[in-house]
């Protein structure tokens, strides 16, 4: 049977901590699922970080776009995350909104059609400072329409403050 959860929050809520228990909950071998690119050498320490995180347990993927290619049936995966899946096409689409917007739609409907449990993991970008630049509004405007998007279609979403979850739905 196939399940979406949708973990969302701020910067270091406790969203990937609990989304991989969870992930332990449901499967001996979960997959975790990584859509960044490193972009600089203290993002690359962060990867690094999180990689001693997963034991041998866990089957680690790598896709920075084209999430509808993966075969995720029977699985369980972890999404990690939603911002920066879209920060690769938000770059690669010159800050297209619309764009990215319509791609982004299609690759999270081909990975949801499929029979495997997702677990996805973003971020609330927009509860903070207001974006002190056209891009950065653009893009929070992106992600809080993906993640609309990608909530609606949860069977399961969860807001994570200070460690501790609170269901939404």
């Amino acid at each position: 049977m196939s399940m979406i959860y949708y973990i969302s929050g701020g910067e270091r809520s406790g969203k990937t901590r609990y989304a991989m228990n969870l992930a332990m909950e449901l499967s001996d071998r979960p997959v975790y699922l990584a859509t960044s690119r490193v972009w600089d050498e203290d993002f690359e320490k962060r990867v690094v970080r999180h990689q001693g995180e997963r034991d041998e347990r866990w089957e680690n993927w790598e896709e920075e776009k084209l999430l509808g290619q993966l075969d995720i049936s029977g699985k369980v995966v972890v999404m990690d995350c939603v911002t920066l899946w879209l920060t690769n096409w938000f770059m690669d689409l010159e800050q297209d909104v619309e764009a990215c917007l319509r791609h982004g739609k299609e690759e999270i409907t081909k990975l949801f059609a499929q029979d495997g449990t997702v677990i996805i993991i973003s971020n609330e970008i927009g509860m903070g400072v207001h974006a002190d630049t056209h891009m950065g509004r653009k893009f929070v405007e992106l992600q809080g329409w993906m993640n609309q998007f990608i909530a609606g279609k949860a069977d399961k979403a969860f807001f994570m403050v200070s460690g501790l979850p609170l269901q939404l739905k």
